[in-house]
């Protein structure tokens, strides 16, 4: 068994280069792991919509059994086969489906590996591009082929044949070169195009089949195709994250080698990729060409047993500051400082163009004690154009940004515009222009002409500013309506001035401009009224001296069932909250003080006459006692069933239906009892056991009292 996987290891991944080779019980430990292989083996057989004929000549021409997979050919596995090994994984991809190999196993099999993600974006150009987590760019084993790729052993070609005969034939190419068709014989195939193949085909069908000519009056037609494409075995080395030897597609190209050794590492050179064949340099490749052009002609097609070597870079240049894409980059020795900064995207909006620093390290012999290992270099732009500098290795180019100014004039609009503030100055900078910027006026704006603050001309009387008065028409209402007009909300009686009237004013350096409000304007102010009223909901006041009972009356007044004297008055402007309102009084003297003038957002509540008293609390029976007029504290505590013993009673209070809150008051001379009303509650506080008692307390203060007045009238007396 030690042997077996062994050798299906080695058939897996025949002269692998690799750092680390997995033992046999690695092997087996890791798809012994995998209880449902033989699943996923038989499900990528049946998706490949090969039938088992096709699939056993591949095999034979790859040099695999022909019935190694044929336990997995059927809907369930015949019982007693043993599970899928590397073997069989190997064999998968033999057949020009996509491998389990490196989904399954761990190590490396010589198949195309996942790459290494990388630990972080590189500061050179170029280096994360063929970075990937997953081997998309790939490309697959089946698809049509470009009209110059040269069959070999491990493809699988078609021929159809149609007209006087009508066959198909599945044709794998031996390792050999040959093609077996029925009938006709072998036929060497190898290094042979499809246009090739099919002039020989001409020539060895027509022996057999008569109708095959290459006249027009043929009367048997052949097509031949490429079914499937060999497997190339490649080496990729140098410069790369994981260097070894590769099976990739007989159609990939070097590119497609880069992306399946997962990138390239930071000290590659990417300007001079090079492809060995025979021990001979046949291809060099500038990346350059396809990162920053996406120029691909350069892209040679690999082929079995070819070297894909990336050395180690040489000149190398950093660009940094404003420039589209600062990185380090690699640099021939034609190139000069523009070469480099085409490379890098060109400048940024806000570059310094009028010249480039570069900041270059000194050779040894240029060093002293008193001079650092780099020198700066000034090199100037002609209007933004950068010259042919020529760059060394080393080299630091640096674009600054445009410093901002630290004083820079500006103009301030306030009053009522949309976004008041201060704004950049420009010469020829209009009032309209600055309107714009601070998004238009507001709703209530007096756009008849606005005061322009400006900077006096003779400060020796101590004058700060001096003001004018400058004309606005209807261009600077920004925002129509539906109309198109532009309908203005003006102060009454003052039309509106017509478009053009007013001249353009331009504005000078630190220039204030005040948009005035117009006098009395304001938006409609509401109230709410909510309870028993005939028709509650928010009105709108229609004059400033609107008062309560006015809002009743265009409310329709009371409704039978509403206690009045209940009412819940709330203002929650400047947080003043409840208010105590005697609402018969405001209903019946309209110049009484109860009859307020109401505010934006005032809320009146009518409660329901409710002819009952609620008690709660240290009660023994709390509950709702009927409301008795004239009665007091003492008749609704009698009725909720008296205090308990860990009453508070001298802290009972009174919630009345209007939200007022009454407490009672006792002491040894005298005490006072609120009288609750319709609707209300009496609530009976608990005692802290952690504080004396209330009653107790009161008693010791009012003997201190009574003695105290005592001592007073005998000192008098005496006296």
């Amino acid at each position: 068994m030690r042997i077996a996987l062994f050798v299906a290891l080695a058939a897996l991944a025949p002269g692998l280069a690799a750092a680390q080779q997995p033992s046999a019980n690695q092997v087996q430990q890791a798809l012994q792991q995998q209880p449902g292989l033989a699943d996923m083996v038989r499900s990528r057989i049946s998706q490949s919509g090969l039938t088992p004929e096709q699939i056993r000549a591949r095999l034979q021409a790859s040099g695999y059994p022909t019935s190694l997979l044929d336990p997995y050919l059927g809907a369930t596995q015949p019982a007693g086969s043993p599970a899928p090994g590397a073997q069989e994984l190997a064999a998968l991809q033999a057949l020009g489906l996509p491998s389990l190999s490196n989904e399954l196993l761990p190590y490396d099999t010589g198949f195309v590996r996942r790459p290494r993600l990388p630990e972080g974006p590189s500061e050179v150009f170029g280096v994360d591009v063929f970075q990937r987590t997953t081997t998309q760019f790939l490309p697959l084993l089946s698809g049509p082929v470009p009209p110059d790729y040269k069959l070999g052993p491990g493809d699988n070609l078609v021929l159809i044949l149609t007209g006087d005969v009508e066959l198909t034939y599945s044709l794998p190419v031996t390792r050999e070169g040959f093609v077996l068709i029925p009938q006709v014989g072998q036929v060497h195939i190898a290094n042979l195009t499809l246009d090739q193949l099919r002039d020989v085909l001409y020539t060895r069908l027509g022996r057999v089949y008569s109708g095959v000519r290459r006249t027009a009056n043929a009367t048997t037609r052949f097509d031949v195709t490429v079914a499937n494409v060999r497997a190339n075995q490649v080496y990729v080395i140098g410069e790369v994250s994981q260097p070894g030897a590769y099976q990739i597609s007989s159609l990939a190209t070097v590119f497609t080698a880069l992306y399946a050794a997962g990138g390239v590492t930071e000290r590659a050179k990417l300007r001079g990729v090079e492809v060995r064949r025979l021990g001979k340099t046949v291809a060099t490749l500038d990346l350059y060409d396809y990162l920053l052009r996406g120029d691909t002609r350069a892209d040679v097609r690999l082929e079995t047993g070819d070297v894909v070597f990336v050395p180690i870079h040489e000149s190398r240049v950093r660009v940094r500051g404003a420039v589209l894409r600062p990185a380090v980059y690699e640099t021939k020795s034609s190139e000069t400082l523009a070469d480099v900064i085409v490379a890098s995207g060109g400048f940024r909006p806000d570059a310094a163009l009028e010249r480039v620093k570069v900041l270059r390290v000194l050779p040894a012999d240029a060093r002293t004690t008193q001079t650092t290992a780099r020198a700066a270099i000034d090199v100037p732009m002609n209007a933004g154009a950068v010259p042919k500098f020529r760059l060394e290795d080393g080299d630091i180019i640096q674009i600054d940004s445009l410093e901002a100014a630290s004083d820079q004039y500006t103009v301030a609009i306030t009053g009522m515009v949309q976004q008041p503030g201060t704004y950049p100055w420009r010469p020829g900078l209009t009032l309209r222009q600055l309107m714009v910027l601070a998004r238009g006026p507001r709703i209530g704006a007096d756009l008849r002409d606005a005061e322009i603050a400006k900077l006096p001309a003779d400060r020796s009387k101590g004058q700060l500013a001096t003001t004018v008065r400058v004309p606005l028409d209807s261009t600077y209402l920004f925002a129509r309506d539906s109309t198109g007009g532009g309908r203005y909300i003006g102060p009454p009686g003052v039309a509106f001035p017509a478009r053009g009237t007013a001249a353009d004013v331009t504005l000078e350096p630190y220039d204030n401009v005040l948009i005035f409000r117009q006098p009395d304007f304001e938006l409609q102010r509401t109230v709410t009224i909510t309870g028993e009223v005939m028709y509650p909901g928010t009105y709108a006041l229609k004059a400033k001296d609107d008062r309560l009972a006015d809002l009743l009356q265009r409310a329709g007044g009371l409704t039978p069932r509403a206690y009045p004297e209940g009412i819940r008055f709330v203002r929650p402007a400047d947080n003043r909250g409840r208010i105590n309102i005697d609402l018969p009084k405001a209903l019946s003297d309209r110049g009484s003080r109860d009859n307020v003038i109401l505010q934006p957002g005032d809320s009146v509540r009518i409660p329901e006459y409710q002819p009952s008293v609620r008690v709660s609390g240290a009660v023994n029976s709390p509950g709702s006692v009927l409301y008795r007029k004239g009665a007091g504290l003492e008749y609704y505590l009698s009725g909720a069933g008296g205090f308990t013993r860990a009453a508070e009673k001298g802290q009972v209070s009174v919630h009345y239906a209007n939200g007022e809150v009454r407490t009672r008051r006792r002491s040894l001379l005298f005490s006072s009892n609120p009288a609750p009303g319709p609707g209300s509650e009496v609530f009976v506080p608990t005692k802290d056991p952690n504080t004396p008692h209330t009653d107790t307390v009161a008693l010791c203060g009012a003997i201190a009292q009574i003695l105290a007045s005592t001592v007073a009238i005998i000192v008098i007396a005496k006296r």
